[in-house]
């Protein structure tokens, strides 16, 4: 049937996670990007005025120190142990990007350009540190565009602007999702060994926020409706 898809991995959101994850999940599975944007239009590319890492490319910088910030910027409510995995990793994501196209802005002797951020201090000394690497004032623009040119490189499959309203379960599993096209109204099933939701965030759900309108929650209600 034309509205019945079959894949092995199917990614829900197509934001920066979404499409990392079908970059990877591509290089061994035959897998599909649903979503309810055009990729280039998800919230990641509000996010331009840099990426955090602890490059260190003017002064000293450390990941225990992105870390330390990080906490203290959640007043102490983040997750430690993700926020320190987080931190840690944060220099090979940023490489990593560099070495797929992104085009970070440079110094004068060609690293990777990094600009001070509220919060971003060397801990041992109370001094600001340059810790955010960015493309002009674009990083989060370009961030899905180069995600987006290596998806297409790689064979994704992308379904945009595909509305998900549910899971298949099977055997207590899920065995697919259940998208409706927007474009149609028409019902489609996707079917799959493997699915990953990476759907962004809730804040539309509070009335004061900066969040684009597409950030309903509508992909952590499904998880949280079927207890997952």
């Amino acid at each position: 049937m034309a509205n019945v898809h079959q894949f092995e991995v199917i990614v829900v959101g197509a934001g920066g996670a979404g499409l990392m994850a079908g970059l990877y999940a591509s290089k061994s599975a035959q897998t599909a990007v649903i979503s309810k944007l055009y990729p280039t239009r998800s919230h990641t590319g509000a996010a331009q005025g840099g990426i955090s890492a602890a490059l260190g490319n003017y002064e000293e910088d450390k990941p225990e120190w992105h870390m330390y910030d990080t906490v203290k910027g959640s007043d102490y409510l983040g997750d430690q142990d993700a926020i320190e995995f987080m931190c840690n990793e944060a220099i090979d994501a940023v490489l990593e990007l560099e070495h797929m196209g992104l085009p970070f802005d440079r110094t004068p002797d060609g690293r990777i350009s990094q600009r001070p951020f509220g919060g971003h201090t060397n801990v041992e000394t109370g001094k600001p540190v340059r810790r955010a690497a960015h493309a002009a004032d674009r990083t989060g623009h370009m961030i899905l565009q180069t995600l987006y040119q290596q998806c297409i490189k790689s064979n994704v499959t992308f379904f945009d602007e595909y509305q998900v309203v549910d899971f298949i379960m099977a055997d207590g599993k899920a065995s697919g999702i259940v998208a409706i096209e927007l474009a149609t109204g028409e019902m489609h099933t996707f079917h799959a060994k493997s699915i990953v939701f990476a759907t962004g965030g809730h804040g539309r759900i509070f009335e004061v926020t900066s969040n684009a309108y597409a950030y309903t929650g509508d992909g952590a209600a499904i998880l949280y409706r079927r207890g997952i």
